[in-house]
């Protein structure tokens, strides 16, 4: 099975946290499942900026990201954060390859809203690297940096940026791994199960807004095929809870499962 993960900044940003999950996701992928890690770390880079004294601004929940904002996500994405994953797994026994869409033009953007800055669109994503690393073994590590042939770089959405590979890739599940149980009813119940147009109505309704309507949105795109190949199966579920990884993968119970 071909398994795409996406892990959130506040996930990563603890060493207990990052290890614990790069234990199970070597487990899994030693299990012969293919798989490919893609990471945010917007909590990271907020304290980055406020350190180096660069105000945040964000425009429908999106960072605006300027000539100051585009360095530091290199510094943060690129660097310290991917570092420190890789460097996890490497210590649970993983093969790791720290990558960036710019590697191989891995993923190219173009602008999604000038207002945005240096916000990236996923327009198109070359899996070739990650079909080479994984056929070898090897568990790549992508930080949500992407870029296009003229040599510019976008800040991109972690969530986008793991339907575009994941659907290039031919991804048979997506996990999110996610700082709440999973998606909520209007009533807060945790959904089981939840279909496209379910999730539609939640967003709608303003129930799912924020981080969990980028979600859903981008759980949707990758259910339908977007950029690539459709999605098998979708799950957001809590990264914090020990065994998540197994979990999503053998128990239906365990966070939300988005269906066509």
């Amino acid at each position: 099975m071909r398994l795409w993960i996406k892990l959130g900044g506040t996930r990563l940003d603890e060493a207990g946290s990052r290890q614990r999950l790069a234990a199970e996701i070597r487990a899994v992928s030693e299990s012969g499942h293919q798989t490919v890690v893609v990471h945010g770390g917007g909590k990271q880079m907020t304290r980055f900026l406020i350190q180096m004294g660069v105000e945040s601004r964000f425009v429908g929940g999106l960072r605006v990201t300027t000539p100051d904002v585009i360095d530091a996500v290199l510094k943060v994405f690129a660097g310290s954060v991917n570092s420190q994953l890789v460097s996890a797994f490497r210590a649970a026994g993983a093969r790791p390859v720290g990558l960036t869409g710019l590697d191989a033009g891995l993923v190219d953007a173009e602008v999604l809203n000038p207002e945005l800055g240096q916000v990236g669109k996923p327009v198109h994503c070359d899996a070739r690297l990650l079909e080479l690393l994984t056929r070898e073994s090897y568990l790549p590590v992508v930080a949500c940096v992407a870029g296009d042939a003229s040599g510019a770089v976008y800040n991109v959405n972690a969530d986008q940026m793991a339907v575009a590979c994941g659907a290039a890739f031919g991804a048979d599940k997506l996990l999110f791994l996610t700082d709440v149980e999973g998606v909520k009813d209007a009533s807060g119940k945790t959904l089981e199960s939840l279909t496209s147009a379910q999730a539609r109505t939640l967003i709608a309704d303003g129930v799912a807004s924020g981080g969990m309507q980028a979600k859903l949105e981008a759980a949707m795109a990758a259910l339908a095929g977007s950029g690539g190949r459709a999605v098998g199966e979708v799950r957001i579920g809590p990264g914090a809870r020990a065994g998540i990884v197994g979990l999503m993968l053998t128990q239906g119970a365990v966070g939300t499962r988005i269906i066509p």
